[in-house]
């Protein structure tokens, strides 16, 4: 075992995440491999198998079979620990042991759990995994309770308890599988369900770090600048999404009549808050209008914040960015924020991230381009909607999933895993990465630009 560990496999932090998260895949698929695992005498290939426990592990919700009609109570267990886990980080999990158990966290797992969690402290490590643990426990334990009152009701309490655990873990890890069949369509007029839906989906994808700022805001009286930048961008996103969609969606004509402006106007809400991965619906996506799923697919891009359950390039990415366009047009040479001043080496990740994520969504396009089938009626976007969705970690599908050649089933696998993992890690754990400093300096010069 130590030779094992100390092998070139596990040499960097990048490479154990990315063999942590391969190993919770393979104990998914064996789990879900077993017979008990599915209803009836029915059977899972081995690739199907293989790409629900990537679905669940990436926390995506991506689906080639009906989580509700194919597996068994079981297998749909084996489904929402394999979210939890993968939602929180293995190392929460390992963290948590070691708490149990009393024993010191060693460096190695110290330098693990900054990495998984995005911290840029290693001392941040204890007091966050509290809040890490805490705020999880809170929110789902809270969701089980409040979706309790409407789902009891519906379902007794045997069945409506057992929904409303599997909802609220689903929502607020942003994962999008459901027991229903049909995701949240039956419920599109339940407007009480779909407000703490809302709640549970923005809760896990606002961060850690955020919600610890926020919540230590009467002690310490000031907010983190990577907070503030969430907070802001997050806030511009959803509104402007709810208000673009009320456009695009003629304030959701596609309603029955006799819907009410305010169960219209909540569906709006969800519908702008589910592509920040959580991949939950109320309404079938393929039905929506042109102008609808192009906002979607920007929203899966983006994704939610670093250090949450979510996916895509992250809100603080997309808001440098913004942040150096608009400095960019005003002449500045400084992209300011709230008083600070974002430093070169954040800009050129930030830029780099968004390169590198584009690169893998035009080459998995183009794959699917020459592997799948895109019917009668869909053009380009039938296939980038699905790979954003993947990316993204989100789980909305205009039905390419369940379709899905082998090729095509492997790429889709690829890049949840990537998008759950982070492509910079998942980059740096099959290159061997170390600081150069240039001896030379060649003389600058200037080339045309537009």
């Amino acid at each position: 075992m130590e030779k094992i560990k100390q092998s070139k496999l596990f040499d960097t932090l990048s490479k154990k995440m990315v063999w942590g998260f391969i190993f919770l895949i393979t104990l998914g698929t064996i789990f879900l491999s077993l017979p008990a695992a599915t209803r009836g005498a029915q059977g899972t290939s081995f690739i199907d198998t293989v790409f629900t426990a990537a679905s669940a592990t990436c926390i995506t919700g991506l689906t080639v079979v009906n989580t509700a009609q194919h597996w068994s109570f079981f297998g749909q267990v084996v489904i929402l620990v394999l979210s939890e886990v993968g939602a929180l980080g293995y190392m929460t999990f390992a963290v948590l042991l070691f708490n149990i158990i009393r024993r010191n966290l060693n460096l190695s797992t110290q330098l693990m759990v900054k990495e998984s969690l995005n911290l840029e402290n290693l001392s941040d490590t204890k007091s966050v995994m509290k809040y890490v643990v805490g705020l999880s426990a809170l929110f789902q334990v809270g969701g089980v309770i409040l979706l309790a009152f409407d789902f009891v009701g519906r379902f007794g309490w045997k069945r409506g308890l057992y929904v409303s655990l599997y909802h609220s873990v689903m929502s607020f890890c942003n994962a999008g599988f459901d027991v229903f069949g049909d995701s949240l369509m039956s419920f599109r007029d339940d407007s009480y369900l779909l407000v703490v839906t809302i709640i549970l989906i923005i809760g896990g994808g606002l961060g850690f770090l955020v919600w610890r700022d926020l919540l230590l805001y009467h002690e310490r009286h000031r907010l983190s600048l990577n907070s503030k930048l969430t907070l802001v961008t997050t806030g511009t996103l959803f509104v402007a999404g709810f208000i673009l969609l009320l456009i695009t969606e003629k304030d959701l004509s596609l309603l029955p009549k006799g819907t009410s402006w305010f169960n219209r106007t909540i569906n709006t809400l969800f519908l702008s808050v589910t592509p920040r991965t959580a991949g939950l619906i109320t309404l079938p996506t393929n039905d929506l209008q042109a102008g609808s799923i192009f906002l979607l697919m920007i929203l899966m891009f983006v994704g939610g914040t670093p250090g949450s359950t979510a996916g895509g390039i992250k809100t603080t990415t997309f808001g440098v960015l913004m942040l150096q366009s608009i400095a960019q047009l005003r002449g500045k040479k400084d992209v300011e924020f709230s008083r600070r001043r974002f430093s070169q080496s954040n800009i050129s990740r930030a830029l780099l991230l968004v390169f590198l994520a584009s690169i893998v969504i035009v080459m998995a396009t183009l794959i699917l381009t020459q592997t799948e089938h895109i019917p009668k009626g869909f053009g380009l976007e039938y296939i980038v909607f699905e790979v954003l969705s993947a990316f993204g970690t989100v789980g909305l599908s205009l039905g390419l999933t369940p379709h899905l050649t082998l090729i095509g089933k492997l790429v889709i696998i690829l890049l949840m895993f990537i998008g759950r993992v982070g492509i910079f890690t998942s980059l740096y754990s099959l290159s061997k990465r170390q600081t150069k400093v240039n001896q030379i300096r060649y003389p600058e010069e200037n080339i045309l630009i537009g």
